[in-house]
């Protein structure tokens, strides 16, 4: 953009040179001076600085909605996304996982109780059911206990909190509800080795032996990982029993449909003298003990974020290595638009990238996904030109988060290589955060416009004063020194005022901007033309009467000055909302720092008018009240054309519309 607006300032330079030369006469050394004074007059210096300053702003804003940005061009990039892409577990949910449910070979338990405070209890129907009389929910919790790494404490608040996996957390809470406690379990069963959880194999495996010589493995992970393996289940007295394949997946199909995460878990015997665990210790012999239904609620902000994301016609997607039927779950408290759509990982697997590119953009739930499913999707989505983020917060993460248009790590939970990838940065790991960044981003890209709609009319009626003076052989209403000022002290008070703009009202009712919109589009083009045109029409008619009226040029050329300066600040006004109307308390005294700049470029004006050494350096004089009322009187005209001509523009918006 400032290429070609500095080629095109060059070459209206050079014509008007050359015009001034060969039509008029005049000397070279002359027009020389009169294009340099044109050129300043167009280039909007301070436009740089403003753009800069204004992504500032919009970083500043969004670190105090808990959204950190590493990379100052994903401000704007946030503003135009299509697709967001989340986790769920923590950025949807609230990441206070509860063992809700229990599945045994003998019966389906509820357990009662929230949170990782350890109180609650084993019930049936509504009624309570003690441990002794559920042995094989007893084994379950036990497992759970020992194939662990999180710890549970209690603070001097009395508050329980949890250190690790929140999952495996939740497993502690249960196994403490039954009476289970954790220190005198691993001295009876210490570990001795164990296969750490990877999201390949999605299982983890821990092998332990107790006093007496004997030998166990816990292995606990997806139910589709582990029902397959496991060729025996824990009968009702403990002994083991034939596996009932469909049995389980029913219950899998039960526990997920009521929105509860599942985890299987199993066990064998394993020789005295075994210390090293290996894949193949798991290959035979599992017996299945049974299953946890973990509930991890919606996040009520995240409900509103989805529905805000929604109208601002941002699709969101959830991404989850949990269950098919648990994903539609929360897909449907969360009001996702097609929660009944969810593609499983091995589908991800057996589509090529062209069918991929198909089914992405109309699903919203991926369930049991990888994170090289993650990557896939980020590049089926981009297949259709969409801009897409994407949350994350493992290593394997990265190459997704750096594929997609805006990477977002977790703050809390995520790694150092997931933040290193990312351009933002969750400080809560709240997916209502991203959709505050959201709007920072629309309101940081509005705020850029309207600075460019300020910036470049005010540049424009300067250049062409000088244009039209030339064109006409008269003397220049505005000297290159006077145009110097009145760019130094616009850029820095008026222009400025704009990037502290807060966001419009309809801001989260658009749609989304599409990435490749130019950064002038044809409305913004003719309102610039406009109110140049408006410019040049009031700096120039107000110098030429001045004149006629015997004024000598020193004064004609400070009511030019003021003139010019009085109608930006009136269009400032105008300029604080792109099409709603200004005219309003809001819109003319809502804004402090507007207003503040406002007193400060008048009272600037009056020194430059009035203070002789500011006479003597930029050779202005005095004005009188009559100058100032035609000044106030053009001004105010020039508020009321740009005021109609955004009414007209809405206007036809509307009948468009319709």
């Amino acid at each position: 953009f400032g290429r070609v607006l500095t080629a095109v300032i060059l070459v209206i330079a050079g014509a008007t040179f050359a015009f001034g030369v060969l039509v008029h006469g005049y000397a070279a050394s002359a027009m020389f001076l009169g294009a340099v004074g044109l050129a300043v007059a167009a280039i909007p210096e301070g436009l740089p600085a403003i753009l800069t300053i204004t992504l500032a702003i919009g970083v500043r804003r969004m670190a105090g909605r808990n959204a950190i940005i590493r990379r100052l061009p994903a401000v704007e990039t946030l503003g135009a996304l299509n697709v967001i892409c989340s986790d769920k577990t923590g950025t949807l949910t609230r990441n206070a996982m509860t063992v809700s449910g229990v599945a045994t070979s003998v019966q389906t338990l509820e357990v009662t109780g929230s949170g990782y405070d350890p109180v609650g209890e084993l019930s049936r129907d509504g009624q309570p059911v003690e441990p002794d009389d559920a042995p094989c929910s007893v084994a379950l919790a036990r497992g759970g206990l020992l194939c662990n790494d999180a710890a549970l404490t209690r603070g001097g608040d009395g508050e329980w909190t949890i250190s690790g996996d929140p999952t495996e957390g939740a497993l502690l809470t249960f196994a403490a509800k039954l009476e289970l406690e954790t220190d005198s379990e691993t001295r009876a069963l210490p570990r001795t080795d164990l296969i750490p959880f990877e999201s390949e194999h999605r299982f983890m495996a821990t092998l332990h032996h107790d006093h007496a010589g004997g030998g166990w493995i816990y292995v606990k992970g997806a139910p589709e990982a582990l029902i397959d393996r496991c060729t025996q289940q824990m009968g009702p007295d403990g002994a083991a029993a034939p596996i009932d394949r469909t049995y389980w997946h029913n219950r899998v199909a039960e526990l997920s449909s009521r929105g509860e995460r599942c985890l299987a878990l199993a066990m064998k015997a394993a020789p005295g003298d075994k210390v090293e665990l290996v894949f193949d210790d798991l290959d035979d012999g599992l017996v299945l003990v049974g299953l946890f239904g973990l509930m991890d609620p919606p996040r009520e902000e995240a409900k509103r974020a989805v529905a805000q994301c929604s109208a601002a016609g941002i699709r969101v997607k959830m991404v989850t290595g949990d269950h098919t039927l648990t994903a539609q779950a929360i897909g449907r408290a969360l009001g996702l638009r097609n929660p009944e759509h969810a593609v499983a990982g091995h589908e991800i697997d057996a589509a090529d990238d062209v069918s991929l590119a198909d089914i992405a953009p109309a699903a919203d739930i991926f369930a049991r996904a990888s994170p090289e499913h993650k990557l896939r999707l980020v590049q089926a989505l981009q297949a259709h030109g969409l801009v897409v983020a994407m949350t994350g917060d493992g290593v394997n993460d990265a190459p997704a988060l750096k594929r997609a248009d805006v990477g977002i790590a977790m703050g809390r939970g995520g790694t150092e290589a997931a933040k290193e990838a990312a351009e933002m940065v969750l400080a809560d790991d709240n997916f209502a955060s991203i959709a505050h960044a959201v709007e920072e981003g629309r309101t940081v890209y509005d705020n850029i416009k309207k600075a460019i709609g300020f910036i470049l009319p005010t540049n424009g009626g300067q250049a062409f004063s000088i244009v039209a003076a030339i064109v006409l052989g008269t003397v220049l209403p505005i000297t290159p020194v006077q145009i110097l000022w009145v760019n130094m002290v616009t850029a820095v008070t008026l222009a400025l005022a704009l990037a502290f703009e807060p966001p419009e009202s309809d801001v989260m009712a658009r749609r989304p901007r599409r990435s490749d919109e130019p950064l002038l589009s044809m409305h913004m083009t003719w309102r610039i033309a406009f109110v140049s045109a408006l410019l040049v029409a009031g700096v120039f008619g107000l110098f030429v009467l001045a004149r006629e009226t015997g004024a000598d040029p020193a004064a004609a050329r400070t009511i030019a000055v003021n003139t010019l300066v009085v109608c930006e600040v009136a269009y400032l006004f105008n300029t604080r909302f792109l099409l709603g109307p200004s005219a309003t308390w809001q819109g003319l005294f809502g804004s402090r720092i507007a207003l503040g700049a406002v007193a400060l470029v008048l009272a600037l004006q009056m020194a430059f008018t009035y203070l002789p050494p500011l006479q003597y350096l930029f050779d202005t004089a005095g004005l009188g009240w009559a100058d100032w009322g035609r000044i106030a009187a053009v001004a105010v005209g020039v508020f009321a054309l740009v005021e109609a001509e955004k009414w007209a523009v809405r206007r036809w918006q509307g009948r468009r519309a319709e």
